[in-house]
């Protein structure tokens, strides 16, 4: 299995950009994508952006695209989410996660990390 740590959530001004980071450990020579997803208060878990591990394709949901950009550096086992004209809306607890080759659904995950964005 992969350990995920994220880092980067914070508190900002809505407009205002923020990166995260997601550190991963183990089998990381296993992983076949990595992905990001929130939960807002009140609201079911939603996955913002994937990312393939080899090729780096990416992926987004409508309400990010043009805003956010996940990217991945391989050498250093670390993905990011670059998040840009920040929304109160994007308000939410941001999660890591994982999917390994042979499987078909993320099943490594992170703690999560806070993002508030305030008006």
């Amino acid at each position: 299995q992969v350990q995920l740590v994220e880092s980067g959530g914070g508190l900002v001004q809505a407009g205002d950009s923020l990166r995260l980071s997601c550190a991963a450990s183990g089998r990381t020579f296993s992983m076949y994508d990595m992905g990001w997803f929130r939960r807002a208060p009140g609201k079911d878990r939603e996955r913002v952006a994937r990312i393939t591990w080899s090729a780096g394709n990416t992926y987004y949901t409508d309400s990010v695209k043009g805003r956010f950009a996940i990217s991945r550096d391989n050498a250093k086992n670390t993905m990011y989410l670059q998040m840009n004209s920040l929304k109160p809306e994007d308000t939410a607890v941001y999660y890591c996660a994982a999917r390994m080759q042979g499987t078909s659904a993320f099943n490594s995950w992170g703690q999560g990390t806070q993002v508030t964005v305030s008006s």
